[in-house]
């Protein structure tokens, strides 16, 4: 359904280092990176769609993050919720909300939440039960 996603930033090669901090705890690996073409792009090494990009917009004009906007990233598990989270936080993002049960979506939703370094919401979730 959906082909890919794209966060706009101000600094892409800050970015990219963050992104590449975090993504890396969701197992998602970077597909191409152009600094002359203003973006980067990260995949799942099992598919080749969606594509999380993260680019310099394309009309030249600053980089905003949207307020009820959210991009949520699925997680393999919980812990790798709570390493992408804390890799999040040391890496600059702002703290959105800590990992955790939110059992008001359903009974297993464990999620994390920051902005990144441009201000965009990131969601970071797990709809499975906690492995035992």
């Amino acid at each position: 359904m959906i082909s890919h996603l794209c966060l706009g930033t101000n600094h892409l090669p800050r970015a990219i280092r963050f992104y590449e901090a975090v993504l890396v705890h969701l197992g998602l690996l970077l597909k191409f990176s152009s600094l002359e073409q203003g973006m980067a792009a990260w995949v799942s090494p099992a598919a080749s769609r969606p594509l999380l990009i993260v680019c310099l917009p394309f009309n030249e004009q600053a980089a905003t993050a949207g307020n009820g906007q959210m991009v949520a990233l699925l997680a393999p598990n919980r812990q790798a919720v709570r390493d992408a989270h804390a890799a999040a936080l040391q890496h600059g993002a702002q703290d959105e909300g800590a990992p955790g049960l939110r059992p008001h979506y359903h009974p297993h939703y464990y999620g994390a939440y920051f902005r990144d370094l441009d201000g965009n919401k990131i969601c970071v979730c797990c709809h499975d039960p906690e492995a035992t």
